[in-house]
């Protein structure tokens, strides 16, 4: 299937470009979130219309997220879990911890923005934890995990 990109999309291109993806990954993910639109010769047209509106609302949505995330850049959190006497925690901190705390400190963001590199944080110290609340938006925050008896 051939669409037409409505945006960026990491590892597929930028706005306006016609790519080929598996029919699935287009008729369940692009087109439904708006991402994409198939790429027939009317759509095509209307995109070549269309395609300074399109590039203008991107810019404003990737200045948001640069202003989100400046907000937050450098950020230290601490989040406190139950954890045995070698450091280990019982169970884990995930994405959503993560989300739930900053939310709870202020910041907007979701926990599909929160990247991290390792997976779930399973110890007691200081973590890097990425947010990317735009693909071409990313700062590192640290989180710092505190055990408690």
């Amino acid at each position: 299937m051939q669409v037409i990109l409505l945006e960026k999309v990491t590892n597929l291109g930028v706005l306006g470009d016609i790519v080929k993806v598996k029919d699935g990954y287009g008729r369940n993910f692009l087109i439904p979130q708006g991402k994409a639109k198939r790429a027939t010769e009317a759509n095509k047209a209307e995109f070549a219309a269309r395609r300074a509106e399109l590039e203008k609302k991107q810019a404003e949505i990737l200045a948001a997220a640069l202003a989100r995330a400046e907000k937050i850049a450098g950020f230290m959190l601490q989040i406190t879990q139950k954890a045995g006497v070698d450091g280990r925690l019982f169970g884990s901190v995930t994405n959503h911890d993560i989300a739930e705390a900053l939310t709870a400190q202020g910041f907007e963001v979701h926990k599909s923005e929160i990247r991290m590199p390792n997976g779930p944080l399973k110890t007691i110290g200081d973590h890097p934890v990425s947010i990317a609340p735009h693909t071409d938006a990313v700062v590192d925050i640290t989180v710092s995990v505190l055990g408690e008896a």
